[in-house]
């Protein structure tokens, strides 16, 4: 009777699925630790966070920081401003870049590859490079902010919610993205909707855009992540206390002298949470978009 017999490989296997999850939780402690030690120091006294010491359980637990960003600084109206601000962003991004990406995948124009051409062309451009001028522009917006017909006199749309909206209203990314995903729903959907008489809108409208809700909750997840962490425009055209985001009002816990770690870790993990939540709960949709994506 011959021996049973042996899979040679099994050892290396092992090897190599113990080698994965020890990195996969060394990767995982990295990730989260950052955001452990905020926690922990925002619920500490400002005597125990200026000793340097590196406990991951407080021997001393308060909530002073959280009740000092609250009254120190107006961080309701930071968070309701940053509020505004990100959603109005994915508003406009998912109307105006569903528009777009609509017309680049499935409509006919002169000039379409061109135009789409530099459309992918401007995202190479480092945002930095582009802040002067659109500072500049909106200045000059005529008959806004105090300003004459030529855009003389006033600030235009400066320390406005529009400073941080218009520019980022129709992003690139977002026209690409969604052309992307507008370009994998077959065409024939669109040419039956005009054989029955529907308008160009309206096969937008009611056969392509509920097809490709995955492709615009990723994209409104993006864009609201994007714009609730924007902080150097932010800081450039809202020079009004008031109008301050989250992100510039959590730098005034930030002077020349000394950094206030307490408020500026509960401040940090209130501004999180907005973050956390929105990813908790549409993260079935990151997934799906994912593998949209994969499957093409």
């Amino acid at each position: 009777m011959s021996a049973p017999a042996v899979r040679t490989g099994t050892p290396r296997r092992r090897i190599a699925a113990a080698a994965w999850w020890i990195a996969v939780v060394a990767v995982s402690v990295l990730t989260v630790f950052p955001l452990l030690w905020t926690v922990i120091t925002s619920l500490k006294p400002a005597g125990d966070i200026l000793s340097g010491s590196l406990e991951l359980i407080p021997r001393t637990v308060t909530v002073e920081n959280y009740t000092r960003v609250m009254t120190e600084v107006p961080f309701a109206r930071y968070f309701l401003n940053s509020l505004v601000l990100a959603v109005g962003g994915v508003v406009l991004n998912l109307f105006f870049g569903s528009l777009a990406g609509y017309a680049f995948a499935r409509m006919q124009f002169r000039g379409k590859r061109a135009l789409f051409v530099t459309l992918l062309g401007s995202l190479m451009v480092p945002g930095i490079v582009t802040m002067v001028p659109s500072f500049l522009v909106l200045r000059a917006i005529p008959l806004a902010g105090g300003n004459n017909l030529i855009g003389q006199g006033g600030v235009g749309l400066l320390n406005t919610y529009w400073a941080i909206i218009l520019p980022g209203a129709a992003g690139a990314f977002a026209v690409f993205f969604m052309r992307q995903f507008f370009s994998s729903i077959p065409a024939e959907l669109g040419e039956a909707a005009r054989i029955d008489g529907a308008s160009e809108f309206r096969i937008f409208a009611q056969v392509y855009l509920p097809l490709a809700k995955a492709g615009a909750a990723v994209l409104a997840i993006l864009t609201f992540q994007a714009g609730w962490n924007n902080f150097m425009w932010p800081l450039i055209v809202l020079n009004v206390q008031e109008m301050w985001t989250v992100q510039v009002g959590l730098a005034s816990f930030v002077t020349d002298y000394q950094t206030d770690y307490g408020p500026l870790m509960a401040g940090t993990v209130i501004t999180s949470l907005p973050v956390i939540v929105l990813f908790i709960f549409a993260q079935r949709y990151i997934i799906e978009g994912v593998a949209h994506v994969n499957a093409r």
